[in-house]
């Protein structure tokens, strides 16, 4: 089967033709707007070869029962997460000499197409480099939330960037909480996926923060994404976690408190049963 394969050497060489200068300010504008224009081009160039890959890998007509499984509204390919790694493998010479702008550039083209897939690399792409991400990868991924429905574009796309880019930069902390206050049930879901990061880390101050403002949500996939990171929680600090559940115990999720006790005593579960009511 036949894979393309994008040149890291001509992209590096197209990089250096982008850094031409010269001493007349009229040729300069012109030059700036060539390069521009050069630069979109190769971006536009290297998503149409990302997708052709894509492709090649996936069922023709698409995968209808695992598109439904991910709950996801865009057609599915229906790839296995090793053929996704061989198509990061094919281009990864050239996206480690791609720029922050460029990449956050490759990603929106991806992010714009009609499948799950385009969407997942997208999600995949600014992962790659979570270290890297500006104030521009923020806004890109404010926006893809939005559009992305159901739970695995949804928990891709806020345990990975966004909560990369959230510990990075605290002052991002209040931004996020305002998504606990969304209409829109996935950016609800996806400010619990956020504080992954803190999680994995024992910082647990700031999820509890979160986590308090969604006890209550009435929609199921918020609920299960409440007991998930719940249940993280309690992975790190049992002690904190349990004082936390029962102090917030009255009028608990069924869901939730199933979710967050998956690994504690029995004893411990039913105890919470008992005190919701």
């Amino acid at each position: 089967m036949f894979k393309s394969k994008p040149c890291a050497g001509r992209w590096h060489a197209a990089r250096r033709c982008l850094a031409i200068s010269t001493p007349y300010p009229g040729i300069v504008k012109s030059v700036r707007v060539l390069n521009k224009q050069v630069r979109e081009m190769k971006v536009e160039a290297l998503r149409s070869s990302i997708v052709r890959d894509l492709k090649s890998y996936g069922t023709p007509g698409g995968n209808p029962r695992l598109q439904a499984y991910l709950g996801s509204p865009y057609p599915v390919f229906g790839m296995s997460t090793p053929q996704m790694r061989e198509v990061t493998k094919t281009n990864e010479k050239v996206f480690k000499q791609m720029n922050v702008k460029e990449l956050n550039a490759l990603s929106e083209l991806l992010w714009g197409g009609s499948t799950f897939e385009e969407k997942s690399f997208a999600i995949s792409l600014l992962d790659s480099r979570s270290e890297e991400l500006d104030d521009e990868s923020w806004s890109i991924a404010n926006r893809w939330i939005e559009q992305a429905q159901g739970w695995a574009l949804c928990d891709s796309l806020g345990s990975g960037p966004i909560s990369a880019m959230l510990r990075r930069d605290l002052s991002r902390f209040k931004e996020v909480l305002e998504w606990t206050t969304s209409t829109n049930l996935w950016r609800r879901r996806i400010s619990t996926y956020a504080m992954r990061d803190f999680v994995f880390a024992g910082e647990l101050e700031r999820p509890f923060t979160l986590l308090s403002r969604l006890l209550l949500d009435k929609e199921f996939w918020v609920q299960r994404a409440v007991g998930t990171w719940l249940r993280e929680c309690w992975k790190k600090d049992r002690l904190k976690t349990e004082t936390f559940l029962l102090r917030h115990v009255r009028g608990l999720p069924r869901v939730v408190i199933t979710v967050a006790t998956e690994r504690a005593p029995k004893t411990f579960r039913e105890e919470l049963r008992r005190k919701r009511m």
